[in-house]
């Protein structure tokens, strides 16, 4: 017995002195914590300050209602539940018995409520009880930062994210410099599975991270967004994209990318401009006909016999849009027309023996190459090469009007763009500056990938047949004498790849009847382009179309016509038709204002918010708008004297 008392005797004296700190130590590390908060993500701006994503804190408010003194409890309770219904909306009655029976049970964490904004939060923590703190009065507030794009979806994809999805667009190429310095808070474990803060402060405030100024333009990209989606909804296309560069400097103002969903709605489901590498169709031809012409091969006067339309290589046809063909032509109208049996001769005369000279003189002009684009994701060129074992008997020829390559959209429009600028090449810009508290950290200045494509001779000529591509080619019916266009239509058959089907036996490996890419690339004004733009529609419902010149032409058009009447320095009064009726109709509104309205405030109300600024600024007024969409209120009535200076507010909806 007394040997037992002893081993019990040394046991406790091991475990309060010898290993006592230790196992304190323990006790701590299972009860005390350090809970990381985390800082709030840099914002995203546009290039005119808007922001265009940004981190707001987010609040879980739980109640931990044994920490309470009874009589406070008791007596307070009521007027905690009258503030609870106040902001939360149930009733009084419900908000007491649920703290009441909550208090019954013992429970020490008890949701109150979820997402809570960074204003309700404050409120609440100085309603009854509340207002004691973590100890006295039990609340409980978990913090999350949760990001926001306030303009909504426009620019989704590019803007991008950087969570549990990956990183994507901005967000997820600048990461690094926009994540904020952490903060801390100490907590304590009060069950299993809970725990509260020890503290009503942090022990270690976050810092918030670095802004990312894109060179997106608001109003361009709203443009953008609406002409692509009107067309995309009415040819019911599966997806699409649409973009515009500034031509001097490769910024680019606007990004559109639109995915159908399977109820068909629209969405910004991919960045198609970036990451979807597909055969161009004949929006390459500008490329072809570039190359003979620096090869001096034939000149833009060449006559090009295109017979009735239809030829046939190595027992492969090759045929155009008009059945009755175009005879013989020039070179340049062979362009203008889009004669793919015109184009396949020509290259096939002059680079038949030689194909190297040809892929040369594509490889010259950066087709072989990456935009280099900052954004995760971008898809690669694909260019055959001669001695490849991809190389077939008329891959020279198919190559010629845009097939057996892939290009994304971007790349495509960097190409046009480097016409648009007088040869020289840039590459694309989503991103201006980088700053810190307002002070600028970094810039990002213009970059030149090739001071000169092409002779300035072979620029101009190509320049002149890509405005008559609208004047009187495949892009007739987007021609306006009132501003000037130039660019190229693209038709392209999709290609099927051959996979198994859910029978297990193989199906495909064919272009397909059904399915079409529609596109159009050019630039505007032709004099002095300032910007350039793509357009590029996936499988539009053939039924209403498919051709790049009904479908993608008059998005591109929609946006060069509203780009110049949103412009105050170079307004013009444009007063062509447009495509689709319902936006001639929103012109007609747009310019029946304008000529009627000089001195005293028009009705804005119902137009489209981008058109009302343009208006009222073009009428010297200073405009000042929240919301999206539509004008639905306007500060100024209809009819009242206005005076130059003066600021309007707008109510979007």
């Amino acid at each position: 017995m007394s040997l037992f008392l002893l081993v019990i005797s040394a046991k406790i004296f091991d475990l309060q002195y010898v290993e006592g700190d230790k196992y304190k130590k323990l006790a701590l590390e299972t009860t005390i914590k350090n809970d990381t908060i985390f800082g709030n993500r840099g914002n995203v701006y546009a290039a005119d300050g808007n922001l265009l994503a940004t981190s707001i804190s987010n609040y879980t408010i739980r109640m931990d209602v044994m920490s309470v003194d009874k009589r406070v409890f008791g007596k307070r309770v009521g007027e905690l539940a009258v503030s609870l219904s106040e902001m939360l909306g149930k009733t009084p009655s419900y908000y007491e018995n649920k703290l009441s029976q909550a208090r019954e049970r013992g429970n020490r964490y008890l949701l109150i409520a979820r997402n809570i904004g960074y204003n309700d939060y404050m409120k609440m923590k100085t309603f009854p009880i509340f207002n004691l703190g973590v100890y006295r009065g039990g609340f409980i507030a978990e913090q999350k930062a949760v990001r926001e794009h306030p303009i909504g979806k426009i620019a989704e994809r590019t803007v991008g994210y950087n969570d549990h999805r990956g990183g994507a667009g901005i967000e997820g190429a600048f990461s690094d410099y926009m994540k904020g310095e952490n903060g801390w808070r100490l907590k304590q474990k009060i069950a299993k599975g809970q725990w509260k803060p020890i503290n009503d402060e942090n022990e270690k405030e976050p810092q918030d991270g670095k802004d990312v100024i894109t060179t997106i333009d608001v109003n361009i990209q709203d443009i953008t967004h609406y002409a692509l989606l009107r067309q995309m909804e009415y040819f019911e296309a599966d997806h699409g994209c649409a973009v515009v560069m500034e031509t001097l400097t490769g910024e680019v103002k606007a990004i559109s990318n639109l995915g159908r969903t399977s109820t068909g709605k629209y969405y910004e489901k991919r960045n198609y401009a970036v990451w979807e590498s597909h055969e161009p169709g004949s929006t390459f031809k500008l490329a072809s006909l570039m190359a003979l012409l620096e090869d001096r091969a034939l000149d833009t006067s060449s006559v090009i016999d295109t017979e009735k339309g239809r030829i046939f290589i190595n027992n492969r046809k090759v045929e155009d849009s008009s059945w009755e063909g175009y005879g013989k032509i020039s070179l340049a109208r062979v362009f203008e027309v889009s004669s793919n049996v015109g184009i396949v001769k020509a290259v096939r005369k002059e680079y038949d023996k030689t194909p190297e000279r040809f892929i040369k003189k594509i490889k010259k002009f950066g087709l072989d190459q990456q935009t280099g684009v900052k954004i995760v994701g971008e898809g690669k060129p694909f260019i055959l090469d001669p001695k490849g074992a991809q190389w077939s008997p008329i891959a020279l020829e198919w190559m010629a009007w845009g097939y057996g390559i892939s290009l994304t959209p971007l790349q495509m429009l960097m190409f046009y763009n480097a016409v648009a600028n007088d040869g020289q090449m840039v590459k694309p810009r989503f991103v201006k500056e980088l700053r810190r508290d307002g002070k600028v950290l970094e810039k990002f200045d213009k970059e030149i990938l090739n001071e000169k494509i092409a002779s300035q001779e072979t620029i101009d000529k190509v320049t002149r047949i890509m405005e008559n591509v609208v004047k009187k080619g495949t892009a007739e019916k987007i021609y306006s004498p009132n501003f000037s266009m130039a660019g190229k239509t693209g038709t392209a058959k999709k290609w099927i790849p051959r996979k198994k089907n859910k029978e297990g036996k193989y199906e495909g490996g064919y272009y397909s009847n059904k399915k079409y890419v529609a596109s159009f690339a050019g630039f505007f004004p032709v004099e002095n382009p300032k910007y350039s733009c793509i357009v590029v529609v996936h499988e539009p419902n053939t039924l209403k179309g498919y051709y790049g010149a009904e479908v993608a032409a008059p998005v591109f058009k929609e946006i060069a016509h509203k780009i110049y009447t949103s412009t105050p320095s170079s307004v013009q009064s444009v007063t062509d038709s447009v495509v689709i009726a319902s936006v001639d109709k929103n012109y007609d509104k747009y310019y029946q204002i304008t000529d009627k309205y000089k001195t005293i405030m028009p009705k804005v109300v119902g137009l489209g918010g981008m058109d009302a600024v343009s208006i009222l600024e073009n009428l010297g007024l200073k405009v000042k708008f929240t919301g999206l969409g539509k004008v639905k209120e306007q500060s100024i009535p209809k009819g009242e004297k206005i005076k130059k200076g003066s600021t309007v507010y707008l109510k979007l909806s």
